[in-house]
């Protein structure tokens, strides 16, 4: 069921109110959990797709991608550039988080120039569709050749090809040589890790 803000906060106060009455204190005990507190203020700030019941096995749900989220969160901000990457779709998709595809360009870039592949490749996408970042033809086929360089499954490969192939008719000759030189300098600098 999709919700705006208001509606959430009088479902959320609606649930309350019937569980008090339904359950008594254990009611009353069980939603003044700071967890299920904390989830309540997730749904009203961030969940544009409400549960249709709320329920313990939808809190319970609810509890895990949060801290699926904050574990996510935590990693990427020490470095791990698979966290970077997953946090950067978590944003792209506004699982978990407010969708904002700023910060995904911005936690895409962070593992992307740690080499992770995906990253790069996501990178790519946003700076060709001006999601998250300015539209540049010349940085997306910088980072699809940066991706490309790696190891991809052959249908990623196949649609890395076409969407490098895309940017590559909004460049000139000039352009597409000075992106393919600055590639091949960043792989030099940075030697490949294994994935």
């Amino acid at each position: 069921m999709q919700a705006d803000r208001q509606t959430r906060e009088i479902i959320v106060a609606t649930l309350r109110m019937m569980t008090v009455l339904n359950f008594g204190r254990y009611g009353k005990a069980w939603f003044q959990n700071p967890a299920k507190m904390r989830i309540e203020r997730l749904l009203v700030e961030y969940g544009t797709e409400f549960p249709e019941e709320i329920n313990p096995e939808a809190y319970e749900q609810l509890t895990g991608r949060y801290h699926k989220v904050k574990r996510t969160a935590r990693a990427a901000e020490q470095g791990n550039a698979s966290a970077q990457f997953r946090l950067g779709c978590l944003y792209k998709d506004g699982c978990g988080v407010p969708q904002d595809r700023n910060q995904a360009a911005v936690w895409w870039r962070k593992a992307a120039e740690q080499g992770d592949i995906e990253a790069q490749y996501g990178l790519g996408l946003a700076y060709q569709e001006g999601q998250g970042v300015p539209q540049d033809y010349a940085e997306a086929y910088f980072w699809y050749e940066l991706a490309a360089a790696g190891e991809l499954d052959a249908s990623s490969a196949k649609n890395l090809t076409k969407f490098q192939d895309e940017a590559a008719l909004h460049m000139t000759p000039t352009d597409i040589l000075r992106a393919h030189e600055r590639a091949l300098k960043w792989l030099k600098a940075h030697p490949t890790k294994p994935q």
